[in-house]
Order: C-alpha cells, then sequence, then structure tokens
C-alpha cells in the first residue's frame, strides 16, 4: 500500500493542424475525462498535423486517448487531407509513454490492449510500434507508416503488410479515418547545454563528440580529409560517446551564447546527469566549459532525484536524504537555473500533477496542526493514523543516525554502506507516511459505507458489502503499518550497533517508537477485523499482526540492551 502512484503520458498526433474547430473538439474530448491533466496542444500549419499531450493515471490517459482517436475519425477527412508530415490516419501515431511507477513494458501492453479497442469498437486498424510492436520491424515507425495513408489501401489485405489489429478488406469507413499507429516509448528529454562561447562550430563539434549518431568519417582522420564511404555509397560515420542521442550545436541570439541542443530518446541508458557530464567532458576537451543546462519541457521526477542521487555520490556522501534534498542538488549540480529561474514544481510531471488537485494531507500539516486535528471530537484521525506517524518518526530517526555516519570524520570509508542504509531508512519513510493518511481515509471509507441507502432489501445487500470491504480495508491498511514499521528494527538495531556513537540514544527512541508503532497498528488490526463477517479472513489478519508484536518485543529489548551498555560505557 506504499505510494507508488502510477503515470503515464500520451502524445498522439492528429492529422490536421489548421482548422481549430476540429483541433479543439479533439482536446475537449481528452478534457472530458477525469484525473487527465493536458499539457500542450501544437498545431502546425504547414504540416497539417496536431501534437497534444497530456498525462495521468493509466487507466484515465487510456480513456482519453481512446475518446481521442474517435473524435478524431469523426471530424478529419483522410479523402481530404494533405499535408507536408508524413501520415496514415486521423489519429496518426499515439505512443504512450512511461513517467512513474510504470515500466516501458507494462506501457507496451496497455498500447496493445489499447490498439486492440480501437480496432474493435471504432473499427480503425491499428499497427503496434516501439516496445509495443509484434514484430521487430515494426519498431521502426517509418515501417509501420510505410507508402503512408496512399498505399493503405494495398496494405490491409496483404498479409505480411496487414495491421497488428483490424485487418479488413479496404472500405469507406477506412478510406475516412485511415489507420492509427499506437505503442510505447521511453520518455523523452529535449534539453539544451549552455557554452561559454559563441561559436556555433564548435558547439556542433562538441554535439558530434557525444551524440549517438557521431560524424562523418574522413581520410586520415582530418577535418579537411575526404569523407569515407561503405561499398554501398553510404558515408561511414565515428559514433559518439552517448547512445540514444540526437544532438546538433547552435548559436542562440536571445542570450548571446552557442548551445549544444540535445534530444535523449533513452533516459534509461542516458539519463540526463550523463549527458551533462559527457558534455562537460567533451567541452573541457576542447577548451570550453558548460555554464548551464536548459530543460526543455517537462521532465518526470526520477530524472532529478536519479541526478541528485549521482552528484551526492561522486562527493562520497549519503543519497538516503529527502526528496527535497536530491531535487536541489541536482538543480544546482547541472546548473539548471543558469539562464532563468528553475522552478521544480513547474517543470516536473508529478509536482504538477499534486498542484493541479491540491489536497491537504495530514501528512503535510505542522506538527501544531497534526496535533489539534487529532484533538479535536471527530474520531479521525485516530490511533491508526498516529501509529503510522510513530512508525515514520522512528525510520526518520534511524536513517538520521545513517545519514551522521556516512558523514562522520574519520568512517569516510564507510559512507556506502550508511548510505545504503539511509536510502532503505528514506523509503520506509516514504511508505509510513502515506500510510498517516491511508489509515484516515480507510475509516472515512467505512462511514460512507454506512451511509449508504437501505430502503430495499437490494440497497441492505449492497450496503452490507460495502461495509464489509471497506472494514476488511481498514484492517490491512494498520496491517500494513505493522509490517512496515517492524522493518524499521533492523535499522535501529544497526544503528545502535554500527552508528555513530554519539547517536546512539537516537535509535534507542527510533526503537522504541517503532515498538509503539506495531503495537498500536495491531490495536487497530484487532479491532476493525472483529467486524468482519468473514472469520477466516479475521483470524489471519489478527494472526499475522500478533506474531509482528511479539516479534517486535523482543527486539525492542535487544536494541535498548545495546543502547544501554553503549551509553553505560
Amino acid at each position: 500500500m506504499a505510494n507508488n502512484k502510477k503515470i503515464i503520458e500520451c502524445v498522439p498526433n492528429f492529422s490536421e493542424g489548421r482548422d481549430m474547430q476540429k483541433i479543439n473538439s479533439i482536446v475537449d474530448a481528452v478534457k472530458s475525462v477525469k484525473g487527465v491533466m493536458l499539457l500542450n496542444v501544437d498545431p502546425g500549419e504547414a504540416t497539417n498535423r496536431t501534437v497534444v499531450t497530456f498525462v495521468g493515471e493509466p487507466e484515465a490517459v487510456c480513456e482519453a486517448a481512446f475518446r481521442a482517436v474517435a473524435q478524431a475519425a469523426r471530424v478529419i477527412d483522410m479523402r481530404q487531407h494533405h499535408g507536408a508530415h508524413p501520415r496514415i490516419g486521423a489519429t496518426d501515431v499515439l505512443p504512450l509513454v512511461p513517467v512513474s511507477g510504470v515500466t516501458l513494458e507494462e506501457c507496451a501492453q496497455m498500447a496493445r490492449q489499447l490498439a486492440e479497442r480501437i480496432a474493435q469498437e471504432l473499427r480503425i486498424p491499428c499497427y503496434s510500434y516501439e516496445a509495443a510492436a509484434f514484430k521487430p520491424e515494426r519498431r521502426n515507425l517509418a515501417v509501420c507508416r510505410k507508402g503512408e495513408y496512399d498505399a493503405l489501401a494495398d496494405r490491409v489485405s496483404h498479409p505480411d503488410e496487414a495491421p497488428d489489429f483490424g485487418a479488413r478488406p479496404w472500405d469507406e469507413d477506412m478510406a475516412k479515418s485511415g489507420a492509427t499507429v499506437v505503442g510505447a516509448r521511453d520518455f523523452l528529454i529535449a534539453v539544451n547545454f549552455n557554452l561559454n562561447t559563441t561559436s556555433t562550430r564548435r558547439a556542433n563539434a562538441i554535439a558530434f563528440d557525444v551524440r549517438e549518431k557521431g560524424r562523418p568519417m574522413r581520410e586520415g582522420g582530418k577535418l579537411t580529409g575526404k569523407i569515407l564511404k561503405d561499398a554501398d555509397g553510404k558515408t561511414l560515420m565515428q559514433p559518439g560517446t552517448l547512445k540514444g542521442t540526437k544532438a546538433i550545436g547552435w548559436f542562440i541570439d536571445e542570450y548571446g551564447i552557442a548551445q549544444v541542443s540535445m534530444n535523449i530518446t533513452n533516459i534509461n541508458e542516458t539519463p540526463l546527469h550523463m549527458a551533462f557530464d559527457e558534455v562537460c567532458r567533451a567541452a573541457a576537451a576542447r577548451g570550453l566549459r558548460v555554464t548551464g543546462t536548459e530543460i526543455v519541457g517537462l521532465i518526470p521526477k526520477r530524472v532529478l532525484i536519479e541526478a541528485g542521487a549521482h552528484y551526492l555520490k561522486m562527493q562520497q556522501r549519503s543519497v538516503g536524504v529527502p526528496e527535497e534534498d536530491l531535487v536541489k542538488i541536482a538543480v544546482k549540480s547541472m546548473s539548471l537555473d543558469d539562464l532563468r529561474p528553475f522552478n521544480p514544481r513547474e517543470k516536473v510531471i508529478e509536482y504538477l500533477l499534486e498542484d493541479a488537485n491540491p489536497k491537504k494531507r495530514l501528512a503535510d500539516m505542522t506538527v501544531k496542526e497534526f496535533v489539534d486535528e487529532t484533538s479535536r471530537e471527530s474520531p479521525a484521525p485516530g490511533g491508526g493514523t498516529i501509529a503510522a506517524t510513530l512508525g515514520a518518526l522512528a525510520a526518520a530517526l534511524g536513517t538520521m543516525v545513517a545519514n551522521l555516519s556516512a558523514h562522520k570524520r574519520g568512517w569516510d570509508d564507510r559512507w556506502q554502506e550508511f548510505s545504503g542504509m539511509a536510502e532503505h531508512g528514506q523509503k520506509l519513510v516514504a511508505q509510513l507516511m502515506h500510510l498517516i493518511d491511508e489509515d484516515t481515509d480507510a475509516f472515512n471509507q467505512i462511514m460512507a459505507a454506512f451511509g449508504l441507502p437501505k430502503a430495499t432489501d437490494e440497497e441492505k445487500t449492497v450496503r452490507t458489502a460495502a461495509i464489509q470491504r471497506a472494514t476488511r480495508h481498514a484492517a490491512e491498511v494498520p496491517l500494513e503499518t505493522v509490517r512496515r514499521s517492524f522493518e524499521v528494527f533492523d535499522l535501529c538495531r544497526a544503528m545502535a550497533q554500527e552508528g555513530n556513537p554519539a547517536s546512539v540514544s537516537d535509535a534507542g527512541v527510533g526503537a522504541l517508537a517503532a515498538r509503539a508503532a506495531v503495537r498500536g497498528a495491531a490495536l487497530n488490526v484487532r479491532i476493525n477485523a472483529a467486524s468482519l463477517s468473514d472469520k477466516a479472513v479475521a483470524d489471519d489478519l489478527v494472526a499475522e499482526a500478533q506474531a509482528y508484536e511479539e516479534k517486535a518485543e523482543r527486539l525492542e529489548e535487544e536494541i535498548m540492551a545495546i543502547v544501554n551498555d553503549k551509553i553505560g560505557e
């Protein structure tokens, strides 16, 4: 039940870039789905094409994509379409992109399911590309779109060229809508690296040094040498150092500097911080310096988290610090605020989604606000929430000792050991912080279930089932608090035994808080399980909680013995 919200991005391209009424109707279809945030609408008059970008949880995004495809098929007639950009249908290409809590493989499966639904319900043939491709050659969008719309009539009935979903003889419906290419790809980052030069030529040289394609090979390895070609007459290329990147150098009049402009197409293979470091290295080799980084558009949060951790490791400092600290380190290390202020709340997709749907969580309150809210006559927040809070504080104390130990003078050779412990501690903190609100939400779900109508037998049946579901959930949430709080003991014991001796009492307080969290959450398991009609389930929940309680008692005694022994020395 840890908070790991799944977020994906969708970037469909529609074959209409001139008629704003049609474009707006497609955008309205996207906006009609609750939980979806529209990020950008980019119509192109010359290409007669519009790129729409939106994000949200997978189910909502896929529904919005389906509605947009349906609307595009209604308002766009491919028989009348003309434009400069390659196209195969009213919705030309529709990629799903993992942002947070979702793998590329999961996006690929979603894309296939979406393509199948489009083909079945809308009767629009669909090809699957990139990570969703069924055939290796169809990973390439150009292969799926071969011959474009004009060749589609011949392709759809050909066994080797037929779409993956919705293959059938050419008809008037298909003539109007064309086909759609649905797939999954990695997140693309557009980024500019600022240089302390005005020379476009030197910026280009750096871009050629690092981009995957590299530069043409020349006779004698000289800049003025003849370009070398293979037996087929194709230019031989010397690859650059960064996989999954495209780059070029240019001069920016607005700032009076040259930049290396880069698209990172595979952030798993080449994360942003790796690209930054490599461009810095290539610039230094040519007597230049990178002065800052400019991110174009939005990025997933993990890009900055990974960068912050990378630069802390380079400093041999613990990476087990709060998320905000990692983001700050990333911003400073890559000089993201070189040309203009960089606000993560405006550039990170997850933060934008949070701010678009603000919800005052208990975990976001000040200590006084939280205490006051607990003390009021409302039954929630109650004991389960307090137990989760104690667990989070216990994990935070253990993490603090780990961080202090990682940075202790004379213990430099052990910083990685303690950093790993602190990183694990931060994960426990995040999980338990989520459970603070989850427990109160679970209680509110029970109250909502009790509030359902009960005038008829049918309503009574529905109400009873809802109450039981909510009650079981209300027992499972504190059980999760028990499990996560129990994990804190390992951290506190390690810190009591191996951590900074000056902080051994903090490890002891952490163990005491963890024990209180386990016992307190177990009480909530018992009281909620008692109301379950399924006694076998209730017994299992209670038995698991009690087993953790017994082990927690022994661990607390062991840890306190270590603490008292060290304090008494």
